[in-house]
């Protein structure tokens, strides 16, 4: 997909690695943490020039197996709710 590995909670996409850095699905709610840190969000290679909503996981939190905790469980509540893409059936 992306030259990286997608994790799940389920059937719940909410996280990269890729180039050994993680990112987090993130949302309006929840974007701001990221930012204070300072983090960047995650940009597929050149060939597909966009940004996604996932961004990348501060080394303290890395660090911390509780805080780790907690931002891996927002970010899949954030996955969860994003809307799934209606399927189309042909008439």
């Amino acid at each position: 997909m992306f030259g990286g590995v997608g994790l799940y909670a389920g059937s719940v996409f909410f996280a990269i690695v890729y180039r050994d850095i993680m990112y987090f699905k993130v949302d309006d709610n929840t974007r701001a943490a990221y930012l204070r840190a300072g983090m960047k969000p995650f940009k597929p290679p050149a060939q597909r020039p966009m940004t996604m909503q996932y961004y990348q996981v501060p080394a303290n939190v890395l660090e911390d197996a509780e805080e780790l905790t907690k931002w891996a469980e927002r970010a899949i509540a954030v996955a969860r709710r994003k809307p799934r893409a209606r399927k189309t059936t042909k008439r």
